[in-house]
């Protein structure tokens, strides 16, 4: 957190994406179909009007970002004066005038999120709301203005503009999960009831607008795109990395990477490190004119294989499937050769290329001889 203003940065990357010779845009675009793997993956994309463009790459990066969760609660969507972040961020600049005659505001935190349903932090919202008061606070500085909330996490050099909206009057209120705060319209004017955990009893806020600060949730194409390149989500619907500590932004399949939103809530600095971290993987393949396959994958005998699919649903990776002549077949090219296949085949019809049963077999006689 520096302060900068974000606006200016995305208008600058913009402008170079489209105009950079080797980086081809495609907008209202969607994946359809994915073969292939690292190296030498085959998409196909539909456009809004039906017309499919097959592209071959070397690297996929998933980078789909997330949604400002619209909250089923606080009268939000029935009352006109009742916003959520992004909203009141637009009236900020599209109608400055309106918020320059209110005399409150109310912002509550951590609306759907932190809760059974949505239990992790978003992590913007504190900042996001503090900013947005410290703006209210610069259009009228004699503005009555309340910050309900939870926990406050301004971490880092963010802690600054939690001191200065300290020191120029925000009100914080602190509530607990099982006590929320209530918004009710009387006569006309919002309402809301919060009791103040530091006095132990109830307070009463009039006020002329209420934002919300709404939990940052998982796109609503995120299982499609979960399907489509068979890589794992967690119970929160954001995509999963392979381990946290060891390969933070590789997926289980070897090529794909996720990062920034799509991952799981974060900030904006914290999704470029992961974008830069991302882009870092990403050349280790992409540095190489070719790409050596392991030895050890599975192989299929046809002869003895009767499509009973038992591959095809235990293979963690998806990769096997039943082909045109009605037998299974594994790309060795895609194969991570974990063995489970092998192993689970009741037909034995599943070996290693490198590492036969016979071999397994005489292996295991020379130990216990």
């Amino acid at each position: 957190w520096k302060g900068e203003e974000v606006r200016p940065y995305v208008e600058w990357l913009v402008e170079n994406v489209n105009e950079h010779p080797l980086i081809n845009v495609h907008l209202d675009s969607e994946v359809r179909d994915v073969s292939g793997t690292a190296a030498n993956f085959i998409s196909t994309l539909v456009d809004a009007q039906g017309e499919k463009t097959e592209i071959r790459h070397g690297v996929t990066i998933i980078a789909s970002g997330g949604e400002n969760l619209r909250p089923k609660e606080y009268l939000y969507g029935e009352d006109p004066d009742i916003f959520v972040s992004l909203d009141f961020d637009r009236e900020v600049v599209q109608n400055p005038e309106r918020l320059l005659s209110l005399k409150s505001a109310v912002f509550i935190q951590c609306v759907g999120s932190r809760e059974p349903d949505r239990p992790y932090c978003s992590k913007v919202c504190c900042t996001h709301s503090i900013h947005s008061a410290l703006i209210l606070k610069e259009l009228n500085p004699s503005m009555d203005i309340y910050i309900l909330y939870r926990d406050i996490r301004t971490y880092g050099e963010r802690e600054d503009i939690y001191r200065e909206a300290r020191t120029k009057g925000v009100r914080f209120i602190r509530y607990e999960l099982n006590d929320k705060p209530r918004v009710e319209k009387t006569d006309g004017k919002l309402r809301v009831t919060v009791k103040d955990q530091a006095i132990g009893m109830s307070v009463q806020i009039d006020t002329d607008i209420i934002t919300l600060a709404s939990a940052i949730v998982a796109r609503n194409n995120s299982e499609i795109l979960s399907r489509t390149f068979k890589v794992a989500m967690n119970q929160d619907g954001f995509f999963m990395e392979a381990h946290a500590k060891l390969r933070p932004v590789d997926f289980a399949s070897a090529g794909i990477f996720v990062c920034g939103l799509a991952h799981g809530a974060k900030s904006i600095d914290e999704s470029i490190s992961q974008a830069k971290a991302t882009v870092s993987r990403a050349c280790t393949i992409l540095a190489h004119k070719e790409r050596m396959v392991g030895g050890r994958v599975a192989v299929v005998d046809p002869d003895l294989c009767i499509a009973c699919l038992t591959c095809v649903r235990i293979c963690y990776y998806e990769i096997p499937f039943v082909n045109e002549d009605g037998v299974a077949q594994i790309d060795a090219d895609r194969c991570h050769g974990c063995g489970v296949c092998v192993a689970e085949c009741p037909c034995q019809a599943i070996t290693f290329a490198s590492l036969t049963t016979e071999q397994v077999v005489a292996k295991i006689d020379a130990c216990f001889a």
